[in-house]
């Protein structure tokens, strides 16, 4: 049991938690309705758990709270897991095991001693270590550079033959710039390429690494 200070005047909510276990629930968990936040920190927010849910396999859900309920047996596939970054929501989610919430009217606020570098630095973790939002961001960069490579490609010949740049200005070009731009676009498109592809083999080598289990094995019956 995981218990908030934040609900020591609502020791009931334990017994609340217990019972939903009863209807065969291995994780049972506080959901606010509501959110206590800075209005400057709100995009935030939104922007961390669009990146959570949209780059990721994680089931998180934004408003859950810390308090819950845990079975036994999720707590020992938990235990089982080599995470040393320990963003318990992602955790909770890899465990998997049927989960339910119930709802409370306490909004979700940051902890009091918990500072704005403190939660930017968590996020961080969070999208490095259960994400390919990186990975994707790099894939993109790519791909603009190659239409960037095509464009200063097409504009520096087009200045070249007709003395008129593809915005309509009139450009002169001089000896050997044609040269240098295409160059440099060539050498930008391929640096992309290259940390692309070295994104791909460090996250490959850091799922290796982590070793988490495709699947959670809770006991095997021989015949």
């Amino acid at each position: 049991m995981i218990f908030e200070l934040d609900f020591y005047r609502q020791p009931e909510i334990i017994l609340e938690l217990f019972e939903k276990t009863r209807e065969h629930y291995d994780i049972v968990y506080l959901r606010a309705k509501s959110r206590q936040v800075g209005f400057r920190f709100q995009p935030l927010y939104k922007l961390f758990y669009y990146i959570l849910k949209n780059y990721s396999t994680l089931q998180i859900d934004e408003m859950a709270h810390n308090t819950r309920i845990i079975s036994r047996r999720a707590l020992n596939s938990l235990l089982r897991l080599r995470e040393n970054l320990r963003y318990m929501k992602a955790i909770y989610s890899i465990v998997g095991y049927k989960t339910a919430f119930l709802e409370t009217d306490l909004p979700l606020h940051p902890a009091i001693s918990e500072s704005f570098s403190d939660r930017f630095r968590t996020s961080l973790i969070a999208i490095t270590s259960y994400t390919t939002f990186l990975r994707s961001l790099l894939l993109w960069i790519f791909i603009f550079s190659v239409l960037f490579l095509l464009g200063v490609i097409a504009n520096a010949f087009k200045v070249k033959f007709t003395g008129i740049d593809l915005f309509g200005n009139i450009g002169e070009p001089f000896s050997g710039w044609t040269f240098l731009v295409v160059l440099i676009a060539i050498f930008f498109a391929t640096t992309c390429l290259n940390l692309y592809i070295m994104s791909i083999y460090l996250s490959n080598i850091y799922n290796e690494i982590k070793q988490r289990p495709s699947y959670i094995i809770e006991s095997i019956q021989r015949f």
